[in-house]
């Protein structure tokens, strides 16, 4: 009887597995890779043939003298001079190494250019975060159907993705500096006409109970991000406020907003997919908040493979300046924004039959080494490249850490219209570590709270 019930089982894993809807963990001799040709959370560790990207050895986990936690950090590679520079008269010599989005903005902007320095593989995060993602290689499980992850805790979750899905979720889990944080910032709209205008000045804190060190995946709840934004500008809008609470479960997600001319909190279900972002004034969806906000189910995620390119890096130096310095008529001020070549996971995010989204095709650039999205290009229902989202991450040694939580936003290829999110640069606190507040302070009732103070 025992034979036959253990036939049955694997019988059914089996059947779950071709019908994709589990994913199993890797083998322990797939997993020992972490400590030897990959890096502990899953990256090649050697360099490309022509040494333009060097070997991994550790990252840049030096924090600036003096540095005091909230301060700006200041850019540790400042004395790099650029190797060369793309801009439109030359980009086929690099067509390979560019992303589609970053193509269209090259044409579509004569004075566009991309200056490429020397690559710095910066990405750390401490020891103990490099020993979960071990376990989790061994014990973490996707089911594809749902998106819902199971047996991960405080590290990445699938180190060595097999599909599209796992991929997107080491964004959603990965190591961003700490478990706790208050990051206020700005958010800025460039029209088309090159005007600039703040959209919104908030107060930001986040947490990542995922990431509590004292935990384990037996005492783990499953929620694993919780955000909660307090509204200071437009005057119109201030004391509103958003709270958003993530689960390993999809389903178990859930929002609240509060609205200060109603003096009451509200349940927020379609803060999610390409519901217009009401934080920059409808510019950006919600799903594209932060590179990915909320869950990607309604769309076929394709791993299609890993590729060198291109991509915005270690930009301490943009993070230091004035928003007017930063943000110009067109794009980001090309003397500002650091490019280096990195290795990137490629997702492809199609449309699945019956469901609907304003950008029905989107393809994901993921940093190999921090697990960061980068790039993000959409594609409107006729095929059409319409927008092209960015980060510029933040180089944060002292956590450590490379996020992409700051210095993120869109392009509209088809207007000529950019902003620019989560952006400091005019604000005396820069992505800081924050004491672990008391478990009220993250529920909807505090937002009211809040507001009235």
């Amino acid at each position: 009887m025992h034979s036959n019930l253990s036939l049955r089982i694997s019988a059914l894993a089996i059947a779950l597995l071709s019908a994709g809807l589990v994913h199993a963990a890797v083998s322990p001799e797939q997993a020992a890779r972490l400590n030897s040709d990959l890096t502990p959370l899953g990256a090649e560790r050697a360099g490309n043939k022509d040494g333009s990207i060097p070997e991994w050895t550790g990252g840049y986990t030096t924090a600036p003298a003096g540095y005091k936690n909230g301060d700006k950090r200041a850019d540790p590679f400042a004395a790099d001079k650029p190797l060369y520079s793309v801009s439109a008269s030359n980009m086929a010599q690099y067509a390979d190494q560019l992303a589609e989005g970053t193509k269209a903005l090259l044409q579509k902007y004569p004075a566009y250019r991309l200056d490429v320095y020397p690559t710095r593989r910066s990405a750390a995060s401490p020891q103990w975060v490099y020993d979960n993602t071990l376990k989790n290689a061994t014990r973490a499980n996707l089911e594809v159907a749902t998106e819902k992850v199971s047996g991960a805790y405080g590290g990445i979750p699938f180190p060595l993705p097999q599909n599209g899905a796992e991929v997107l979720w080491n964004y959603r889990l990965s190591w961003q500096g700490g478990d706790t944080f208050y990051s206020p910032f700005d958010t800025w709209l460039m029209t088309a006409g090159g005007k600039k205008i703040q959209a919104t000045r908030a107060r930001f804190w986040y947490q990542q109970p995922y990431y509590f060190k004292e935990g384990s995946l037996e005492t783990f709840a499953g929620k694993f991000l919780i955000g909660k934004l307090a509204t200071e500008q437009p005057s119109s809008k201030a004391g509103e406020g958003l709270m958003t609470h993530w689960d390993m479960d999809p389903g178990k997600r859930a929002a609240w907003q509060y609205l200060v001319g109603q003096r009451r909190v509200r349940r927020a279900p379609n803060v999610a997919y390409d519901t217009p972002d009401f934080v920059t004034s409808g510019v950006g969806f919600f799903d594209e908040a932060f590179m990915i906000f909320g869950p990607t189910d309604r769309h076929d995620l394709k791993l299609v493979g890993k590729k060198e390119l291109l991509v915005p890096y270690n930009n301490n130096r943009a993070a230091a300046a004035s928003s007017d310095e930063l943000l110009k008529p067109g794009f980001l001020n090309p003397d500002l924004v650091r490019w280096e070549k990195h290795r990137v996971w490629v997702v492809s995010a199609t449309l699945k039959d019956g469901k609907r989204h304003v950008v029905p095709k989107r393809t994901y650039y993921v940093d190999e080494d921090s697990w960061q999205v980068l790039l993000l290009d959409g594609y409107d229902a006729q095929g059409k490249l319409g927008r092209h989202n960015y980060s510029l991450t933040l180089l944060a040694p002292e956590m450590p850490a490379l996020t992409a939580q700051m210095m993120w936003g869109s392009y509209n290829l088809e207007t000529g219209a950019y902003f620019l999110n989560s952006s400091a640069n005019d604000l005396d606190v820069q992505y800081q570590s924050y004491p672990r507040p008391p478990s009220a302070f993250f529920t909807p009732d505090a937002m009211a709270s809040d507001s009235m103070r």
